[in-house]
């Protein structure tokens, strides 16, 4: 079964993105069903890839490789898994990590996370659905999993025409158990946790705030579970302020922080939009403000009020920062990209009357590797910068 690409189409895909688009098809050869393995062509009839077909979505074809002569069965899978291990063992990734990164490893859509001995997957596509039992057999038989765990909970499943769903593909194990990170234990739920039970992309970037923080007064900011107000008492805070619109959010950061015998954090849940105006007017001030809010959009539609709330919220937490201080920010959405994340933060430094010195840069861990040409797993971008 064949899919040929209309004229003028598919340049993108030829040089490496491996989604062909609805719009982009001229003809399919064959009666392919939902998740069936199609050969791609451009208008030349000149192979370009094979992957898994949706015709009821709007990424038809998910290229799975650039080999003709390459069959998709197990062994690829099992050689792709081994694959995306050897990188990350390579960079020392061993206890908690991201084990596949989609796009970036090479296998679109689908996730994993390892959490001890359980793996946490997704699988975001009907194609890679169909391969989840596979996958699960690979992990328990060649990577020592205890057990495998699906959080396809996710709307986006529903545009693939997929239900959400969640729940043991393995044997039954421990849904919630302790993580240890670098020496900071975390308290992990993979059945009720945001994504697969923990944010493993801001690895690096917990290790990156030690240098600042100690001995000095932290404002942590959509602080979740706790992590960033976590390390920074692990690196010596003399105080650290939690910060959290959810009270579930509250209630996980405060199980963390009595993890680690932690004395000097104090959460507070409240809409950060709310409060740190009002802090601002009462004068108080930290030594070092941490923002790492959820993205605010997950569209090119909304990215102007994105900006919007972007630069709000770095120009009330750049209000808080001590003269000398650190303001240590985050973007998690690929669609506010380098360049206007750095323009928003620098209209929010013009207005706060804030003269601002760059740090440092910061991007997602070495686990959710970033490949050229395929702008999706780009995604997180961070700057410490001294607020003077």
């Amino acid at each position: 079964m064949q899919v040929i690409l209309q004229k003028g189409k598919g340049r993108r895909v030829e040089n490496g993105h491996p989604w062909v688009y609805g719009n982009e098809i001229d003809k399919i050869e064959g009666n392919p069903q939902t998740g069936d393995i199609v050969e791609v062509y451009n208008f030349r009839n000149e192979f370009i890839g094979k992957g898994y077909i949706n015709q009821l979505s709007q990424i038809t074809v998910r290229l799975l490789t650039r080999d003709k002569s390459e069959n998709i069965d197990k062994s690829f899978f099992r050689e792709r898994l081994l694959t995306c291990k050897t990188y990350r063992t390579t960079l020392n990734y061993i206890e908690n990590y991201r084990l596949v990164f989609g796009e970036a490893d090479f296998l679109p859509a689908l996730v994993i996370d390892k959490f001890n001995d359980v793996y946490v997957i997704q699988t975001l596509s009907a194609g890679m659905d169909r391969w989840k039992k596979i996958i699960t057999e690979i992990l328990m038989e060649d990577f020592g999993a205890s057990g495998v765990y699906e959080r396809n909970d996710v709307p986006v499943r529903k545009l693939e025409g997929l239900e959400e769903i969640k729940g043991f593909l393995s044997p039954v194990t421990a849904t919630q158990f302790v993580i240890n990170e670098k020496g900071v234990n975390f308290f992990l739920d993979i059945e009720n946790g945001q994504k697969t039970g923990f944010f493993l992309d801001q690895k690096e970037n917990r290790m990156a705030i030690q240098q600042i923080v100690k001995d000095k007064t932290v404002l942590d900011c959509f602080t979740y579970t706790g992590s960033f107000a976590l390390f920074a008492a692990y690196y010596g805070a003399k105080h650290v302020t939690a910060l959290d619109i959810s009270a579930d959010a509250i209630a996980l950061a405060n199980k963390n922080i009595g993890l680690n015998d932690f004395t000097n954090i104090t959460t507070i849940c409240e809409n950060a939009f709310d409060v740190l105006p009002v802090w601002a007017k009462e004068g108080k001030q930290f030594d070092v403000v941490i923002l790492d809010p959820p993205a605010f959009t997950k569209n090119r539609k909304g990215i102007e009020n994105a900006v919007k709330g972007y630069k709000e919220i770095n120009l009330r937490g750049m209000k808080l920062v001590k003269p000398g201080g650190f303001l240590v920010t985050y973007s998690c959405s690929h669609f506010m990209d380098v360049n206007l994340f750095y323009d928003t933060i620098a209209s929010a430094a013009t207005d706060a009357k804030r003269t601002v010195r760059e740090v440092q840069f910061l991007t997602q861990s070495k686990d959710h590797p970033i490949v050229w040409g395929v702008e999706e797993t780009n995604y997180l971008k961070g700057l410490v910068l001294q607020i003077l």
